[in-house]
């Protein structure tokens, strides 16, 4: 049976800092309902990959393609009002901002309607608009087990709050991509099961394509259907986690060969 097209490709994608190699003819891409890990060692170049992706970083060379069209120029803003949604390493949320309202910039993007005007009167189609945001902002802390923080301060969470707040604040506009850094860093077990649930129903039930970097194999292994191992900038291995396991080359070089 023939595979379904990717919704996100990158072609031969290479990058370099100076005179340092940190991409070299990558090629990755990731299915709609589809789960797909990214795992290497340190200055593997996951991240670089990451910020090509999703347009911080212009490739050297090669070609990032959404739906088949190419967008290797677009701005990450556009590729973001076109559907990827991308977390960090390191938290970014709006701290001075409540969990509820970090949820609603994500979704004003697409505007309230009748412009200034009907902010400051408070419209029938504006407020109805704000409504549903905010009842969307809702259900999406709620699936990410975080429903009772929505009054509180985003700057006062500690980290494994924070990074699932960022999750929700990603998902609150319903992506087609996903790209995930380091998801499950400094997440209880508990959390990482709330996670693990929350992107699986993204994949399965929204079709969303996802694409994760973690350091966590055990956690790659598990939830991710397709697994692809970079090592010095370069594509090592790609398959089912079963196959990523058995391969001697990623026990060697990132696993640890017995």
């Amino acid at each position: 049976m023939t595979a379904a097209p990717y919704v996100l490709q990158g072609r031969g994608i290479s990058v370099r800092f100076g005179g340092v190699k940190a991409l070299t003819g990558v090629d990755l891409g990731v299915r709609a309902g589809e789960v797909c890990g990214l795992i290497g060692p340190n200055g593997a170049g996951k991240t670089t990959l990451f910020d090509v992706l999703s347009g911080i970083r212009r490739p050297d060379r090669g070609r990032m393609l959404l739906d088949g069209a190419d967008i290797t120029r677009r701005s990450p803003v556009w590729r973001a009002r076109h559907g990827m949604r991308r977390t960090f390493q390191r938290q970014q949320l709006f701290g001075q901002l409540s969990v509820a309202e970090n949820l609603l910039v994500a979704q004003e993007w697409r505007g309230g309607g009748g412009g200034l005007a009907a902010d400051l009167l408070g419209v029938p189609g504006r407020r109805r608009r704000e409504r549903e945001r905010r009842e969307r902002g809702e259900r999406v802390l709620a699936a990410c087990g975080i429903g009772a923080l929505g009054a509180s301060y985003a700057a006062g969470l500690p980290v494994g709050r924070a990074r699932m707040v960022e999750l929700a604040r990603a998902v609150a506009d319903p992506p087609r991509v996903l790209l995930l850094d380091e998801p499950a860093s400094g997440l209880s077990a508990p959390e990482r099961a709330q996670l693990a649930a929350v992107v699986r129903r993204l994949a399965g039930e929204e079709g969303c394509a996802v694409l994760l970097v973690e350091h966590d194999v055990a956690f790659v292994m598990e939830l991710c259907t397709r697994v692809v191992v970079l090592d010095l900038g370069t594509v090592l291995a790609e398959g089912t986690p079963a196959e990523i396991r058995a391969d001697p080359l990623v026990r060697e070089a990132y696993l640890g060969a017995s």
